[in-house]
């Protein structure tokens, strides 16, 4: 932070000092700085649209799967490319509500997603419950797959 706040208040010098030779310095690096952020805001924006083509859909469904990994998710990708990586947290909510019951501590379980998925691919995967808050029974709950995180090969 020091640093920061000593470069800022040399290029203020400079500038006053040197109007005719800082100025245009200035000038292409905030261009550059501006490039650098449009680019950033675009790649970001582009992720976000991929991860909302993709389709989750998390039941609790304790006949179908293991009884360490209850949840049955299935993954549908939308894309017109291949996922390469995914990640996510999952929520449990009461019909209705809009209170997470699950607990996620550092200790809950971490959900990733198959690897590589191609584009229009459908995977099906058990995974463990997360803890849930006292007094909630799993087949009560909606769970719902939250803070996606991923990448797309392109």
């Amino acid at each position: 932070m020091f640093i920061g706040v000593l470069l800022v208040i040399t290029w203020l010098v400079l500038l006053l000092r040197y109007p005719a030779k800082a100025l245009p310095v200035s000038l292409a690096a905030a261009l550059g700085l501006g490039l650098v952020a449009v680019w950033v805001v675009w790649l970001d924006n582009r992720e976000a649209k991929q991860l909302a083509r993709l389709e989750l859909r998390i039941t609790y469904a304790p006949e179908q799967c293991p009884a360490d990994r209850p949840l049955l998710l299935t993954m549908n990708n939308g894309n017109a490319v291949p996922l390469t990586e995914l990640r996510w947290r999952i929520a449990a909510y009461a019909p209705g509500d809009t209170v997470n019951l699950a607990d996620n501590q550092y200790a809950a379980p971490r959900y990733r997603g198959p690897g590589e998925l191609q584009a229009g691919a459908h995977w099906q995967d058990c995974l463990p419950m997360p803890p849930l808050r006292p007094g909630y029974r799993p087949h009560t709950l909606e769970f719902r797959a939250e803070r996606l995180q991923g990448s797309f090969s392109d």
